[in-house]
């Protein structure tokens, strides 16, 4: 296994749409337990391919809480299939977007179907955590980051951060 680079916004590579996995091999296997254990030392309850530069359709999400034995999930082709017309506010952040946060309305519940690691065609209903989690990876396989959802005065205020924090990284050779 390996820790793979995160992207970080505003890299071109996240607005891209995830191509879809037509068959989840070894490949895709590794890459997803790569993702795993980069999400882990992050650390972070979900990534999508795209956050590491791969354009496919693959997402690792781990909700359990610190003093919980870990439940990852993961997901190849994933797909809302059902959402609630109720929706929720979440306060949310994200791996590619270090250290900013801001609110997001989401549905407070969805069905998703998907191919698991195995490539048996699987689904489930979230909610909660997990429901806002789902949602967020889902969004970075279409290219979208949770500041898509935001006013562009706010984004625009989190996208200047963020290239200010990179312009005054040191560069390393």
């Amino acid at each position: 296994m390996a820790i793979l680079p995160i992207l970080v916004a505003p890299d071109p590579r996240l607005k891209t749409k995830a191509k879809a996995v037509e068959k989840v091999d070894d490949g895709i296997r590794q890459l997803m337990e790569d993702m795993l254990e980069t999400m882990y030392q992050a650390p972070g309850i979900g990534l999508a391919a795209p956050q590491v530069g791969v354009a496919k359709r693959v997402v690792v999400i781990d909700v359990a809480k610190e003093d919980e034995e870990p439940q990852p999930l993961r997901m190849v082709n994933p797909e809302i299939i059902w959402a609630s017309d109720d929706e929720e506010l979440y306060e949310e952040g994200c791996l590619s977007l270090p250290e900013q946060f801001a609110d997001v309305v989401r549905s407070v519940a969805v069905r998703v179907r998907y191919v698991d690691h195995q490539n048996e065609i699987r689904e489930f209903d979230a909610d909660d955590i997990l429901g806002i989690c789902v949602q967020h990876e889902i969004d970075h396989l279409e290219g979208t980051l949770f500041v898509d959802h935001i006013s562009k005065l706010k984004r625009n205020m989190i996208l200047r951060k963020l290239q200010k924090a990179r312009k005054d990284q040191p560069v390393t050779v």
